[in-house]
């Protein structure tokens, strides 16, 4: 990862601010834009590759299945099972024939097919692990095993390609962050935390995740990391990385589109070997694919300016229903705002009934 940028603002005033606060220009510009469209619509369909776009409630295995065999090789190997009602031996039985079928082996990363910002997703080292797991992931729920990366950095790249054009943009970069404290022998984690200019702000998602380790001290030197999984709303810390967006990056990403019908709009979550790769288009894998309801999550930077977040959501939903109309032209069946409303309504359950995340 590029050097982490200290100085300024550790954490933002409006940062974690309630998400309505920043979508409520969203909302009213997208009425504007239904209007000029005559259907309000429209992003349902802007990835018709993707159930409702990508909007809510989108498979994240049925997104990443669709890969042709070039586009496949970007994308880290993982497998995808159903919680049953069957003895958790049991299922832990098939889950290994099916890891075995695939080459895979722990570490992995277990998280639901159906979710956002990073809910319920862990990192499972053993069968223990897995089982604990899948104690506390609701039944008849899909969840994904996938081969944790061996490249540490990580980055959310946002793309947007119209239907009619054989190459894309990209419009946003985003560096992921893992927070950490440093022991000094003397403070206890809960200590650690409390004395750091952002993690103190963040505590009440922190330390739930470190119980046993909440009181004990950290030995000297000892790197202890906070969270595990790129979700800002789960704890990661964002920077923007708009100026390492190169051309050889974006030509990748559309050699990687040529070979993955039905996807215009979304930010890919990858892992990286270290920067010069990245921005060379060559070795990161890609985690996860994301659809309409994808942010340009470079507004999370502590120190974005409150008028730019508003100005990037406004501009990306421009975006959005633009592709959607020209997608809508080209025949494509726009969904139901009653198929949209019930899709939500399931997902929300879900994601309430997920395990913690790390």
């Amino acid at each position: 990862m590029p050097v982490f940028r200290h100085g300024g603002k550790a954490l933002s005033r409006y940062e974690f601010w309630p998400g309505w606060i920043f979508y409520l220009p969203v909302v009213v510009q997208s009425l504007c834009q239904g209007i000029r469209y005559r259907d309000f619509r429209l992003p349902l369909v802007a990835n018709p590759g993707i159930a409702l776009g990508g909007m809510v409630g989108e498979s994240k295995s049925d997104i990443l299945s669709q890969a042709g065999r070039y586009a496949r090789q970007w994308i880290l190997p993982f497998t995808t099972l159903r919680k049953t009602t069957q003895p958790l031996d049991s299922q832990i039985k098939i889950i290994k024939r099916c890891l075995a079928q695939r080459d895979l082996n722990y570490p992995l990363v277990a998280k639901p097919d159906q979710g956002c910002r990073g809910a319920g997703v862990k990192l499972i080292h053993s069968d223990a692990d897995l089982r604990a797991y899948l104690q506390h992931f609701p039944v008849n729920a899909r969840y994904l095993l996938q081969k944790k990366s061996t490249h540490q950095a990580e980055a959310g790249i946002f793309y947007i390609r119209y239907p009619h054009e054989s190459k894309g943009k990209i419009f946003s970069l985003t560096l992921k962050y893992t927070p950490y404290v440093i022991g000094d022998g003397r403070s206890t984690l809960r200590g650690l935390i409390e004395q750091d200019e952002r993690a103190k702000h963040l505590a009440h998602l922190y330390l739930p995740r470190h119980p046993e380790w909440a009181d004990r001290v950290i030995e000297q030197g000892a790197v202890f990391p906070l969270a595990f999984a790129g979700s800002h709303s789960k704890g990661a810390i964002f920077k923007n990385g708009n100026a390492y967006i190169t051309q050889a990056l974006a030509a990748r990403l559309d050699r990687i589109f040529d070979d993955y019908p039905g996807y215009h709009f979304g930010r890919l979550d990858v892992k990286f070997k270290d920067i010069n790769s990245l921005m060379n288009g060559e070795a990161f894998e890609i985690l996860e694919m994301n659809g309409a309801s994808s942010e340009a999550a470079h507004i999370w930077d502590s120190q974005t300016p409150l008028r730019e977040i508003f100005s990037t959501l406004l501009c990306q939903y421009r975006y959005l229903y633009e592709i959607g109309h020209q997608q809508k032209q080209a025949g494509y069946p726009v969904p139901t705002l009653g198929t949209l409303w019930r899709a939500w309504r399931h997902e929300k359950r879900l994601v309430a009934a997920y395990p913690p995340t790390d």
